[in-house]
């Protein structure tokens, strides 16, 4: 087992699934955290050495900017990836105040690869 985790957390299943899969398939023995909200991700992220995280913009209950506000004083050497369809100019500056990555949807294996091996 390796000594990365990657919390990759998104309210659609199967984007999820498919930033699991290409993630496993560049570092298979990474383990793999998977959240569908905030509050989840908050819960399942305790306790963990979380080196990556991919976190969706839009999800019900707390959005992920606020996310990952609470998850940057957990893990504050994380690489972080905020991934959203909301290319908004205010969201791509708030992203980068945050001091995380911005990786627009959709989610393709290029982008993910281009993430996860920085």
């Amino acid at each position: 087992m390796s000594d990365n985790a990657i919390l990759i957390v998104d309210d659609s299943r199967l984007a999820r699934m498919v930033i699991k899969r290409y993630t496993l398939s560049v570092h298979p023995n990474w383990n793999v955290i998977e959240a569908s909200n905030g509050e989840e991700a908050l819960a399942k992220s305790q306790d963990q050495n979380i080196t990556w995280m991919t976190i969706d913009y839009n999800m019900p209950g707390m959005d992920g900017l606020t996310l990952i506000e609470k998850l940057r004083q957990r893990f504050p050497k994380a690489e972080i990836a905020l991934i959203t369809a909301n290319i908004q100019n205010n969201v791509k500056v708030q992203a980068s105040e945050l001091a995380v990555d911005f990786i627009q949807k959709p989610v393709t294996k290029e982008k993910i690869r281009a993430y996860i091996e920085r």
